[in-house]
């Protein structure tokens, strides 16, 4: 089992969201921009006024890799990790897992869609590549 983040007043709703199916990313009210990792104040413009908003779930691979070593024992691989920009937050990438794919034709610039894992309190953003034809 992975170590799991300690839930915070700024970052509870993006490791929670997932439970209502959510990607949840902090918006400055004041200057609009997407402060990812959730901080208490805008890196922009220092307003406090910060808030958590549902985002579209869905992005583009900016990066990934293939994982071929396993960290721990009884870890599955190949195990694909990514890097997505998410939509409707310009400038917020996050690093993932990615899901139901063939490591093989994974590729950079493929549209996805979130996924979520539940580990206790947690639920983990996973991807998962949007077939072709889902709405993006």
């Amino acid at each position: 089992m992975l170590p799991l983040p300690e839930l915070t007043a700024e970052n509870t709703a993006f490791w929670t969201g997932g439970e209502r199916g959510e990607l949840m990313i902090a918006l400055c009210d004041a200057c609009g921009k997407a402060v990812h990792p959730p901080q208490l104040l805008c890196p922009a413009c220092g307003s406090q006024h910060i808030a958590p908003r549902a985002m579209a779930g869905t992005g583009t691979i900016y990066t990934y890799t293939v994982n071929h070593q396993p960290w721990m024992p009884d870890m599955a691989v190949p195990l694909v990790l990514a890097v997505v920009d998410v939509d409707g937050a310009p400038g917020v990438r996050v690093t993932t897992r990615m899901i139901d794919c063939d490591p093989q034709a994974v590729r950079i610039g493929q549209r996805v869609a979130i996924a979520f894992e539940q580990s206790g309190d947690v639920w983990l953003p996973l991807w998962r590549p949007l077939a072709t034809g889902d709405a993006a």
